[in-house]
Parts: structure tokens; C-alpha cells; sequence
């Protein structure tokens, strides 16, 4: 077993450290196919028949996403729970639209913009991943999506975007998701583990305080 040199001290991947990872690319690859595939609906075909079909997109790229950010390394703790919070705001906010409307769920977020106020958390934790991905790995893709995701959510809120650039922004946001997704399986597992010696640090430290506390 390969053993690294951390900041804190040595450490080694084990093949949990690696199922989490797989998990985590996994649960990433998921929701950017069903993002991809709901966008694609959306941009190109005006059938109406077509929203079922949207709406358990949705759900699947919604439940993938929920995996991934259980799954995934974050070094700041509150950071990472932050991101869980958003996703069961905007899990619990999609649930309640899509069954006290009558109509479509995507219909009901489109014409009642103020629904992104809650379904929007969703897509915050997705912007909170990019964010994460484009500090650790520098990666276009993810400094691409980090401002546009939340730009086109802002920018149907506020109604300030023409509707040929919130289908624009839609189809952008869904190629570089997918490519940061495939980008994600092709990567070498230790980067997305980072620094354990990190970890067992802010752990110990942890565990430390509140010894103190309890003394």
C-alpha cells in the first residue's frame, strides 16, 4: 500500500477511501446526464408530452447530487454540511411544488420564478461542488459553471434575462457539466481524497476542545 506525505504527517487510501470516491464521481455523472438530457427536452422538443419525463429527470439528477455530497471530501466541515443543508432545502422545496401545483413541475418553477427561492438551494450545493472542484483542481470547466449556474437561476428570478439567453446559458450549463463529470471519472482517485493527515488533524482538534469543554 502507497503511503503519502501530508501536512500533518503520513498517510494511506485504503479501499474505502476509493469506494467513496467512485460514489462520489458516480453520484456526479448521474445528475450531469440527467441535467444534459432534461436541458436537451427542454431546447429541443416543444412536446408538451415531454414533462413526465422531466420532472424524474429531475428527481434522479436531485437524488445523484444527494449522494455526491455525501460522499464528498470537503476539508471545512461546516463547508460541507452547509452543502448537505442546501440540498434537503431545495430537495424538501421541490417536493412540496411538485405536489401542490397542478401543473408540471418544470411548468410551475419556469412561471412562479419565485419557486427558486427554494428549489434554487439545490442548484446552490451543485455551484458549491463547482466551487470546490475549480480551488482544488483548477479546472475550466468548473470556473466556467461556478458564476453561470447561479447567474441563470438569478437572472429567471429577477426576469432580467431575454429568454433566448436563459436557453443559451441552459445549454452551456449542460455541456461543461458533463464534461466536468467525464473529467471526474478519467481522474486518478488520491486528488479527490486530498490530505487525510488534514482530517485526522482538524479531528483530533476537534476531539480536543471538547475534552476541554467536558473537564
Amino acid at each position: 500500500m502507497e503511503i503519502y506525505q501530508g501536512q500533518f504527517g503520513e498517510f494511506t487510501v485504503d479501499k474505502e477511501d476509493r469506494r467513496g470516491v467512485i460514489i462520489y464521481r458516480a453520484g456526479l455523472a448521474v445528475a450531469a446526464a440527467c441535467f444534459a438530457t432534461g436541458a436537451a427536452l427542454v431546447l429541443f422538443n416543444n412536446n408538451p408530452n415531454i414533462y413526465p419525463y422531466l420532472t424524474a429527470l429531475y428527481t434522479c439528477f436531485s437524488l445523484a447530487l444527494g449522494v455526491s455530497l455525501l460522499f464528498i471530501h470537503i476539508y471545512m466541515a461546516a463547508l460541507h454540511r452547509a452543502l448537505q443543508a442546501f440540498w434537503v432545502i431545495g430537495s424538501i422545496s421541490a417536493f412540496v411544488v411538485g405536489h401542490t401545483d397542478p401543473q408540471p413541475f418544470a411548468v410551475t418553477v419556469y412561471t412562479h420564478p419565485l419557486t427558486i427561492l427554494g428549489v434554487g438551494f439545490t442548484f446552490a450545493a451543485l455551484t458549491g461542488i463547482f466551487f470546490k472542484e475549480a480551488f482544488c483542481f483548477n479546472r475550466l470547466e468548473t470556473k466556467i459553471l461556478t458564476p453561470l449556474v447561479p447567474t441563470l437561476l438569478l437572472g429567471h428570478l429577477l426576469g432580467i434575462l431575454p429568454l433566448q439567453w436563459e436557453r443559451a446559458l441552459l445549454g452551456i450549463c449542460a455541456i461543461f457539466f458533463v464534461v466536468f463529470a467525464t473529467r471526474k471519472l478519467i481522474q486518478a482517485i488520491p486528488p479527490d481524497i486530498g490530505d487525510k493527515s488534514v482530517f485526522a488533524y482538524l479531528k483530533g482538534q476537534k476531539q480536543e476542545r471538547e475534552a476541554q469543554l467536558n473537564a
